[in-house]
Order: structure tokens, then C-alpha cells, then sequence
């Protein structure tokens, strides 16, 4: 971990990455992809301790209220968090100015700024975004080893629904041959509505696989299942998007049940959700009794 001061912090949708990089480890993280210029390891995590400072500044300069994201890079709420508390202070700033906040993260730390997460949903809006994707918690060990497993991420969830904060959940991505089972699908859209999410995002049951996160997934495959990088090879080559054979099956399945629960299933619905403020109080009122 090392520290930079940061020139800039949102970008033009509102987002902002407190932290570059990341120590959870998951074998598939496209972050890792060379076209994000990193250039320092990847898990020596680059803090932007300037950070509250920047977001201050913009805050007090905005008048109209909107919504701040995190966690589209780099998750908020990896182990350093437990010390700096970066995200939190961001938090407080947030809340303190009346905007709202949307994180995206695995981890259980998020609880710990549960109080916030509440001040910020009566005030203006809250949104926890959390990605479930793999449904067997040994198997989770291995592709997500340094993070909370799926089955205590939906017990995340259930605690911020008891406190009507709207959740959206990211089952995202599938891995061929390993996480794109009926099995594992029927479980995740178990948690999900049983939580009683507001949407689902779901770009399709496969992954993404470039230059910089290909490399690292394919030596994790070699370490943990011999012989399964070439399969990979022999059915998909160098290609980017990975589609699974079990796709067209199981999205069928997918926007079934999210039609029918009422979640919304579309990526771009999702995000225009998430982005949207609240007209007034009596809105935001009504979050705790949305699905």
C-alpha cells in the first residue's frame, strides 16, 4: 500500500475510486486488464488520501443534490479500510452535504458504516451494490480468497433490507465450466430474492477475459484446476467475451424470475435507478417498502 495525492476524483458520471488497486484477489477481476494503465502491482494498493479534501470542495459547490458511486474500480471496503477509513470519511461528507451514495462492493466491512448508510437514506438516497457470483463457499475460497463468501455477502444484504436500504446486486461474471451451473444460478437468485433486491445487473452468463486479467485467471486455473486453461484455449481462443453454453438457457430463466418478482433485470434500467435522486422526502420514505 502506498499513498498519492490525487488532481482529480469524480468522474462525469459521479464516480469516484477512493482506492486503485485491490488485495481481495479474485482470480477474474478485470481491473487487472493492462487497458487501465496501472502502473504499479496490483495489489499494492495506491490511496488517495486527498481524497475527502476533493470531495469537500466539489460538494460544497454543487447545488443540485446527485448521487456518488464507488467501487466501479476498486473496492471501498477492502482490508486497508479497517484502518484508514477513507470510505467512511467520504461517507460523513456525503451525508453532512445532503447528496446521496451508492458503494459497490464483496465485503462484509460495509456494515460497520450501516449508521451512515441509514442517515444518508433519510436525508436523500442510499444504495448498496454487492456482487454475488459464486454460490459454493469452498469454491468462493479459491476465486474470491481474500474477501466474505456469497453466503455471508447475503447476509450482508438481509441486514441493510431489515433497515429498508435498497440493494442492487451484480451477479456478475460466470466462469465457464466452473460457476455457470444451474446449481450456482438457482442459489445466487435464491439470495436475491429473499433479500428483496431492487435490480439485478447480469451482462450474461460468461466473463471477460483481455490482456493483463487473462494471464493472471489462467495461472490461478493452473494452480487450483490442471488442465482446465486449455480448455479454455480450445474453445475460445484469445477471445474477449466469453460466452458460457449454458447462456441462452439460463438468461431465459433470469429475466423470468425478475419479471416476475418485479426487479429490474436490465443493466442500463439499473444504472439509471441507482443515478436517480429522490423528488422529495416523501419518496424517500417509500425506499424501505421497495423491492
Amino acid at each position: 500500500m502506498h499513498e498519492i495525492e490525487a488532481k482529480s476524483l469524480l468522474t462525469r458520471w459521479n464516480g469516484m475510486n477512493l482506492y486503485r488497486g485491490c488485495t481481495h484477489g479474485c482470480v477474474y477481476c478485470d481491473s487487472r486488464s493492462r487497458c487501465y494503465r496501472f502502473d504499479h502491482p496490483f495489489e499494492d494498493v495506491a490511496v488517495k488520501r486527498n481524497a475527502p479534501e476533493l470531495l469537500e470542495k466539489i460538494l460544497r459547490t454543487r447545488k443540485k443534490p446527485f448521487i456518488v458511486n464507488t467501487g466501479s474500480m476498486s473496492d471501498p471496503y477492502q482490508p486497508c479500510e479497517e484502518n484508514l477509513r477513507l470510505t467512511r470519511r467520504c461517507l460523513e461528507l456525503i451525508d453532512r452535504y445532503g447528496f446521496g451514495a451508492s458503494v459497490i462492493t464483496k465485503s462484509d466491512r460495509v456494515l460497520e458504516d450501516l449508521d451512515l448508510f441509514e442517515s444518508l437514506r433519510r436525508k436523500a438516497k442510499s444504495v448498496l451494490q454487492m456482487t454475488l457470483t459464486v454460490s459454493d463457499d469452498a469454491l468462493s475460497r479459491i476465486l474470491e480468497p481474500n474477501v466474505c463468501t456469497a453466503s455471508r455477502r447475503y447476509e450482508v444484504l438481509k441486514e441493510f433490507q431489515k433497515r429498508g436500504i435498497p440493494c442492487v446486486v451484480w451477479m456478475t461474471p460466470f466462469l465457464p465450466f466452473l460457476t455457470d451451473t444451474e446449481e450456482n444460478f438457482t442459489r445466487l437468485m435464491e439470495y436475491c430474492l429473499d433479500a428483496g433486491v431492487k435490480g439485478i445487473v447480469c451482462f450474461g452468463v460468461g466473463m471477460t477475459l483481455r490482456d493483463g486479467n487473462r494471464e493472471y485467471y489462467y495461472q490461478a486455473l493452473d494452480r487450483h484446476f490442471p488442465g482446465l486453461r486449455d480448455r479454455y484455449r480450445e474453445t475460445y481462443g484469445n477471445a474477449y467475451h466469453i460466452v458460457s453454453v449454458n447462456h441462452a438457457r439460463l438468461m431465459a430463466k433470469f429475466h423470468s424470475l425478475c419479471e416476475r418478482y418485479g426487479i429490474l433485470s436490465d443493466p442500463d434500467a439499473c444504472f439509471n435507478w441507482i443515478r436517480e435522486m429522490p423528488d422529495d422526502n416523501a419518496q424517500i420514505s417509500l425506499f424501505g417498502n421497495t423491492k
